[in-house]
């Protein structure tokens, strides 16, 4: 069978398609002309499979929360454990697709990370956490980590993995005194405290002490 002289335009290519522009030329870059020439069509084609840009958009967001690892040990007597590694892992996606991040906050898939969400309580029930803070914990974790990424994406990329880069020891005395005592080197190693400090304190809210 011969080859398609252009490739299909289906919604996952146009998908797959967008992102690539975007990672590679910048959201401002992917118009829906730029992106039908990836198909030899014209613009107007991409409509008979999305009602619009911001579809398009959308489905960009949910391919790069789908992307996203889950941890592989799920044990309840390390749910906090499970908790870090999975908000490490969720910012890592994002920062693999920076230019994607102003997306992310407008299009965040609330119903695909719903069915997530669900599992992550199920996770908390078994743990013994209080049903009172589950919601606090889910809503921390998110606010934290999308928050986390979007700050870090908008760095340039050699500054994405060290805290506070700006920072002038100079005139910044008293950060950069923060910034010698910190034990934790990348913004990474940062983030997964800042996560476990979150849950920590979840935790004392409910009148729960954990070691």
């Amino acid at each position: 069978m011969a080859r398609p002289s252009q490739p299909l335009l289906t919604r996952d290519s146009v998908v797959a398609a967008a992102l690539r522009i975007i990672d590679s030329e910048g959201l401002a870059a992917c118009s829906t002309p730029r992106l039908a020439r990836e198909f030899g069509v014209r613009a107007p084609s991409l409509y008979h499979h999305f009602a619009d840009r911001a579809d398009i958009m959308a489905e960009v967001a949910r391919l790069v929360v789908r992307q996203t690892p889950f941890p592989k040990e799920r044990d309840p007597d390390r749910w906090m454990d499970w908790f870090v590694e999975q908000a490490v892992n969720f910012r890592r996606t994002i920062l693999k697709h920076p230019n994607v991040a102003p997306i992310l906050l407008e299009f965040l898939p609330r119903d695909q990370l719903s069915v997530l969400y669900d599992a992550a309580a199920e996770l908390l029930a078994e743990a013994g956490v209080p049903v009172e803070v589950h919601a606090l914990v889910l809503d921390g974790l998110e606010t934290l980590t999308v928050g986390a990424a979007l700050i870090t994406a908008t760095k340039g990329a050699e500054n994405r993995s060290t805290p506070f880069p700006a920072l002038n020891p100079a005139t910044d005395t008293n950060l950069a005194r923060a910034v010698a005592a910190n034990p934790w080197n990348t913004t990474e190693e940062l983030f997964a405290e800042v996560v476990r400090a979150m849950l920590r304190g979840a935790m004392a809210q409910a009148g729960v002490s954990v070691g």
